[in-house]
């Protein structure tokens, strides 16, 4: 047996994973809609707001968000892609205003805080006046702005590590194992460009990773991002890292090494970019993200329920 003939990719399967009865209901430009829960006097808007990418990616966002039981009105809005001018911030938040509440909370779903994407949403939000340059204009290639209401708006934080993020990752890195403590662990995840960003990150990711261990008794579990964005040496650098500890994790066990990446949904990057990256490793990996896990509706709930 060849050592590229132990990484298990399962990738035709998950270019549909969301149920199609789902992608036929996506809205364009979304209706809003009153999710009852414990708040549930309306008067609380809620702004899910993601990177966006393709429309079944979208459709996903947009499938947990409409499952939140938030106690309120529900919008959805997209940073970039397709979808980033159907869905811009502004009108969502004009939307929740009209809608008549009182206060619209802005729930960014990001796997980490510590972003140019997160500065973005805070940017939107009247938090900051200070936005890097790139990141301007893309807001502004997009038509999006921020929005001219009467309404106070807050801004969550982002997934950082969340319990949620851990049920789901080892819900996933169990379907991949054979046999949990005799096997190693490794989460892969985008991560940011900046040094002091990187640290911010593995600040989250690393007891995420310990608690991922005590749940699921693998024997080892280990985290690492390939800083997809940053310049061609650095990110070589990241991958080169990445396959070194993969490769240690493999000899110490004698065993294929379950790989799960720590993404918000499933595509180019965890289907195309992370394989190439892992090519001829001793891995089980099928690149199934967060999405569409009915546990970001409850973690979504959770944010607006502690932002008021």
């Amino acid at each position: 047996m060849t050592r590229r003939s132990w990484m298990v990719v399962v990738l035709p399967a998950l270019l549909t994973v969301a149920p199609a009865s789902l992608l036929a209901q996506r809205p364009a430009p979304p209706a809003v809609a009153s999710n009852g829960g414990a708040h549930a006097d309306g008067q609380v808007g809620t702004i899910v707001i993601a990177h966006g990418a393709g429309p079944d990616w979208n459709a996903q966002v947009e499938a947990v968000a409409r499952t939140a039981r938030t106690g309120g009105p529900i919008e959805v809005s997209y940073l970039m892609g397709p979808g980033a001018k159907t869905h811009r911030f502004q009108d969502a938040a004009k939307r929740l205003a009209e809608a008549g509440v009182r206060e619209i909370v802005v729930v960014p779903l990001l796997v980490s805080s510590h972003s140019g994407h997160y500065e973005q949403i805070r940017w939107l939000a009247g938090l900051t006046d200070t936005l890097d340059e790139v990141m301007h204009h893309h807001l502004h290639m997009a038509g999006i702005e921020r929005p001219d209401v009467a309404v106070p708006i807050r801004v969550t934080p982002a997934l950082d590590g969340a319990d949620e993020v851990a049920d789901i990752v080892a819900e996933h890195a169990l379907a991949l194992a054979e046999e949990p403590a005799a096997q190693a662990l490794f989460l892969i995840g985008h991560g940011p460009n900046s040094a002091e960003d990187y640290a911010a990150w593995m600040k989250d990711l690393r007891p995420l990773a310990d608690r991922v261990q005590q749940m699921t008794g693998f024997r080892d579990v280990k985290v690492g991002l390939v800083q997809d964005d940053a310049s061609g040496d650095v990110r070589a650098e990241a991958v080169r890292r990445i396959r070194e500890i993969i490769t240690l994790q493999n000899q110490v066990t004698g065993r294929p090494v379950v790989v799960v990446p720590v993404l918000i949904g499933t595509g180019q990057i965890s289907l195309e970019k992370f394989p190439a990256d892992l090519a001829g490793l001793p891995i089980a990996y099928n690149g199934k993200g967060l999405l569409p896990h009915p546990a970001l509706a409850r973690w979504i709930e959770a944010r607006v329920a502690a932002a008021w």
